[in-house]
């Protein structure tokens, strides 16, 4: 089974922090992306959503410069979410953003924007499950068979890998374990395999460089480039879905800003600042990627309060970026309550203090001689005292920062 190129693996785990976006039909109603299933909307009742949408206010250019002043260097943008509407030109289905009052194909405005600059590449999600197309919900009620469904979800990779340029990534969602699945078996119950060796071979020989990412909350399977966790740090499995097991492939880390995916009007409990850099810094030092979602309006707006914390972080890295990209997770142990985390770049490693508790840092099991110690921030130099193969840290109040105090160790 063919994996992702070494190349395209290497770029993937150096690229360190990305955005996820997930804009659709479901955007209009403000109430989160699974609200075709949450409410029982049936599919006569949202499909008139299609000829509501216009994002007027969309600008590719504009996506993609939050996301470069945010630090982030891919984006993955959701192609067709569970509720089955296409976001862009589909040749496979008329239920498609190009037949929307829109008419144009924010995907490939997207993949142009991306193109025309050297710093982000463009990946795209697709849902492996379809709450609108007769051959996976309506089998019975068509006539349609499985393999019409698999037809159309791989004929759509195709589409993806081939008409977008080179893509960083192909993101899959649906294809979950049975215990999170709901009784509901019109929504959930797959009617096969999704023959996953046929459509990973395409992927990998379509697009070499390309990692495939199946957010599948198990073992990766072979062919799939990526262990993944979703909302959860790796290891730990806080919302109930994901295995604490690493294993040996690259990680991401996917997080929302607030608490859905999709925009939603009464969701205000956006994290702070401090939160999504120290979320990263953790990601960073267990050798994780951070994916970070936005949902963005249905007039193709991306709230003002998740460009402005983008923009915030994106600050924070272009002082401290040498400690998260292109690195690899420490060995310099982080502390049993996560106040202290370590990354490192060949023979440096990089302390990220996050909470200021004295004045000294211990460092257990560092790495053998260490002999200088400087605030990354600018350079100033920090006391190091070694003792054995424990090092101590001694930090001048005026040297912490509030976010992540980041020490340089050569």
């Amino acid at each position: 089974m063919k994996q992702a190129s070494p190349e395209g693996l290497k770029w993937f785990q150096n690229a360190r922090f990305g955005m996820f976006i997930h804009w659709g039909l479901y955007s209009i109603l403000a109430r989160g992306e699974w609200v075709m299933h949450n409410e029982r909307i049936q599919v006569p009742e949202y499909e008139p959503l299609a000829q509501q949408f216009s994002p007027t206010k969309f600008n590719a250019e504009e996506w993609v410069s939050v996301a470069a002043d945010a630090g982030q260097m891919y984006i993955v943008i959701t192609s067709r979410h569970h509720d089955g509407f296409s976001m862009y030109d589909t040749a496979l289905s008329n239920y498609k953003v190009t037949n929307s009052p829109f008419r144009r194909d924010p995907l490939r405005e997207l993949a142009e924007a991306c193109a025309r600059r050297s710093d982000i590449k463009l990946g795209f999600y697709s849902s492996l499950l379809d709450w609108h197309h007769p051959a996976y919900r309506f089998r019975k009620e068509s006539g349609l068979a499985w393999s019409d469904y698999l037809g159309f979800l791989h004929g759509q990779v195709r589409e993806l890998c081939t008409q977008f340029g080179e893509i960083a990534c192909l993101w899959f969602d649906g294809d979950w374990p049975d215990n999170l699945l709901s009784a509901d078996n019109a929504y959930f119950e797959a009617g096969g395999s999704f023959e996953y060796e046929k459509l990973y071979e395409m992927i990998h020989t379509l697009q070499p460089d390309a990692v495939i990412h199946n957010n599948r909350h198990g073992e990766p399977l072979p062919g799939e480039d990526i262990q993944g966790f979703e909302q959860d740090l790796p290891g730990q499995n806080t919302v109930g879905f994901n295995t604490t097991k690493i294993f040996d492939l690259p990680i991401e880390v996917c997080m929302t800003i607030n608490d859905n995916w999709g925009i939603h009007q009464q969701d205000e409990n956006h994290k702070s600042t401090q939160r999504l850099i120290r979320t990263l810094a953790r990601a960073a030092s267990v050798g994780a990627n951070t994916l970070l979602n936005i949902g963005p309006t249905a007039s193709g707006e991306i709230l003002p309060v998740h460009a402005e914390r983008l923009r915030e972080v994106g600050k924070w890295l272009a002082v401290h970026g040498e400690s998260v990209y292109g690195t690899q997770a420490g060995l310099i142990p982080s502390t049993q309550d996560g106040s202290l985390v370590s990354t490192r770049q060949g023979k440096v490693n990089y302390v990220h203090a996050l909470d200021y508790i004295s004045d000294c840092l211990t460092l257990r099991e560092s790495p053998a001689a260490l002999t200088k110690a400087t605030l990354l921030r600018d350079g100033s130099p920090v006391k190091l005292t070694t003792r054995g193969d424990t090092s101590i840290l001694t930090l001048l109040p005026e040297q912490r920062d509030p976010t992540d105090t980041v020490i340089r160790l050569e």
